[in-house]
């Protein structure tokens, strides 16, 4: 017996390996076999009874998955589809896709404070959601407000549905949501729930994987990865606040869960149900189609009302809070409620520099400045992670005159205490969350609790919480997001703003925001001011159409990086070159284009120098052809590496 298999390497190639006599090797499961001087993990695809080859084929060392597969057909087509779209092997895609462990233990159950009880009524836009969902197959979004009740329209059509005998998929994009839903959802699906994330460990992971193939599963939740799991009767997928950038793989291959889930409900001809307040440009684009069918849910179900939103012009303003934010974070702590303050920069202050020649300290391994910390008295890259101690003098003038500029949350926290020092102040950030895990939960409880009175924070702060007493939401500055050289800064500062100022007045009419920029006619936050959501998306969609950005054309991203940097610039010119050539002699001039080569936004990264090559079309499927047949004539130099996405979020 043979057995052709799969191996994670970008080659495009099935390998066949002979299964000794008294081996036990079945499709659907991982072997250990010899590849070249190593040992590699392989996934067996299919078994054969014969294979005619004029030379011994080598033999399978030993069997991974003994007593039940890990993948099966339907996760092979997947794979095959992932290959073509964001040009890996059809190995690459299957590793992507399965849990590494090599045997089960416990999962980790994980405990919240969560807000999808059963609701015993529900609202009539959440009866009219519902049956429009139930009413036909198709793709779906819930296009409501913070707090309008789209989590219980998600999962009465997942109970629907689970009755039927089906299985669900159910998306949220950050774990500490995962968390969030796992307390009563658990119950109320008879604990027959898998929960798929980054917090378990593999083996951990491997346990929920072989429920769900078992069919002891019928919810599974998780972040981006859960879109792969191997449901063996799958009869709906869901997907939480669609709009968020981390559903985007940032490895090989770079796949984006919505676009996967798509997929996968076509193949299984069942119903893909989105929601957010604020969906992604692609989904409006989808949505305007008539390819989505749209579900508008204006109200929140709670009562609450849509905040009062103020903007507050920080023009020659020098200190982090405004007199007027000052003012009105006193007058509701006065009222026994609390405040949340979010600005989307960690650390101190945005950068370290010299007063007298202005050079600011950069990362050595990443053009980027270096970022002060004050708590652990060091700068610190929030790219490649390098630390460095506070410099005394200029590396450039000589100088001792050194300084900061900008403010992250410490400073903005060090200036709340001193404005406020009876009022009880939390910090909730990356750098908290990544040190303690328990401290997070503690410091959201508290808030909730009304313990804490003040609550600091990144975007952590502005996904997925409900607090009954948040009265006020300060932003401290809008502009840090519009800053971005990026074509998505706007839909990204408009989601944002929107996300955040969702938090207050979920439960009554009295909640506020205000919002301090350098920039008040902007137009992200013209519309959040002026509840116009409607008219940005139009507005962003004319900006769109008429420079040809995606969702109006697609793009194809080709990071050529290397330590040396004529190394990188050089390997993206050749390639280049080579792709204009195909462009030309297909002829394809006019429905696919070369932007030509430039160094990233961030040129260096990391240690890498690193190049862009860009291609637009209006066909992806164009675009993945001209690249698959430039790369098959490329060849890299050695440590040059290239870095293909598909249909990019973000071209830093």
């Amino acid at each position: 017996m043979y057995a052709r298999v799969l191996i994670n390497i970008p080659l495009d190639e099935e390998f066949t390996y002979q299964i000794p006599p008294s081996m036990d090797v079945r499709t659907g499961c991982r072997v250990i076999v010899p590849f070249g001087s190593r040992s590699v993990t392989a996934y067996v695809i299919a078994l054969e009874e014969e294979h005619p080859v004029p030379y011994a084929l080598k033999q399978i060392i030993r069997v991974v998955d003994k007593t039940e597969p890990v993948f099966n057909e339907e996760l092979v087509s997947l794979a095959a589809f992932v290959s073509r779209m964001y040009l890996c092997s059809p190995g690459q895609a299957l590793d992507a896709m399965i849990p590494s462990g090599r045997r089960d233990t416990d999962s980790a159950v994980f405990s919240s404070e969560s807000e999808f009880r059963p609701i015993e009524k529900l609202a009539p836009q959440q009866e009219k959601a519902l049956e429009t969902v139930s009413s036909a197959t198709g793709m779906y979004y819930l296009y409501g407000v913070t707090g309008s009740g789209k989590s219980e329209v998600f999962l009465r059509a997942a109970e629907k549905v689970i009755r039927e005998g089906k299985q669900v998929i159910y998306l949220v994009p950050e774990i500490t949501l995962t968390h969030q839903l796992v307390e009563d959802v658990m119950p109320r699906f008879n604990e027959r729930v898998a929960l798929l994330h980054s917090a378990l460990t593999p083996s951990q992971r491997l346990k929920e994987w072989h429920r769900i193939m078992r069919h002891d599963v019928d919810l599974v939740i998780g972040a981006r990865s859960a879109v792969f799991a191997p449901c063996c009767d799958l009869g709906l997928i869901i997907m939480d606040e669609e709009h968020e950038n981390s559903y985007k793989s940032g490895s090989t291959p770079r796949y984006h869960a919505r676009q996967i889930a798509q997929k996968r409900a076509a193949m299984n001809r069942i119903s893909f149900i989105m929601g957010s307040a604020t969906p992604s440009l692609e989904a409006w684009n989808m949505m305007e189609k008539g390819i989505v069918t749209r579900i508008d849910m204006p109200e929140r179900v709670a009562g609450g009302a849509r905040p009062e939103i103020e903007v507050v012009s920080m023009l020659g303003q020098d200190r982090c809070i405004s007199p007027r934010l000052e003012d009105e974070i006193r007058r509701t702590l006065i009222r026994g409620r609390s405040v949340i303050l979010f600005l989307n920069r960690r650390g101190y202050s945005y950068y370290y520099h010299c007063n007298s020649c202005g050079h600011v300290v950069e990362c050595p391994h990443c053009s980027v400045a270096m970022t002060y910390h004050k708590a652990e008295g060091r700068l610190q890259c929030h790219y490649c992670g390098y630390s460095m101690p506070l410099a005394s003098v200029c590396p450039k003038c000589g100088s001792g005159d050194m300084g900061v500029a900008g403010h992250g949350t410490e400073k903005v926290e060090e200036e709340i205490r001193k404005l406020f020092p009876s009022a009880v102040c939390a910090r909730l950030d990356t750098d908290v969350a990544a040190c303690d895990k328990e401290k997070v939960r503690s410091i959201v409880h508290d808030f909730k609790s009304g313990k804490t009175d003040i609550l600091l924070g990144t975007q952590m702060v502005a996904k997925g919480f409900n607090f009954p007493s948040l009265a006020l939401v300060g932003v401290i500055n809008a502009d840090s997001t519009l800053s971005v050289p990026d074509f998505r800064s706007e839909e990204r500062t408009f989601s944002l703003l929107e996300q955040v100022a969702g938090r207050a007045g979920r439960y009554d009419s009295e909640g506020k925001v205000l919002i301090q920029t350098f920039r008040p006619q902007d137009r992200a936050i013209w519309a959040v001011e002026n509840n116009r959501g409607e008219d940005f998306y139009k507005g962003e969609m004319e900006v769109r159409k008429l420079l040809h950005y995606p969702p109006c054309s697609r793009f194809l991203s080709l990071v050529f990086r290397s330590r040396v940097k004529e190394k990188a610039e050089n390997g993206a010119a050749e390639f280049a070159a080579l792709v204009k050539k195909i462009i030309s002699a297909s002829k394809l001039d006019g429905r696919a284009s070369l932007t030509g080569v430039s160094p990233c936004v961030i040129e260096k990264k990391a240690g890498s120098w690193r190049y862009q090559v860009l291609l637009s079309s209006s066909s992806i499927l164009l675009l993945d052809d001209i690249v698959r047949r430039a790369l098959e004539i490329y060849k890299a130099p050695s440590a040059l590496y290239i870095e293909i996405d598909v249909d990019p979020l973000s071209l830093l």
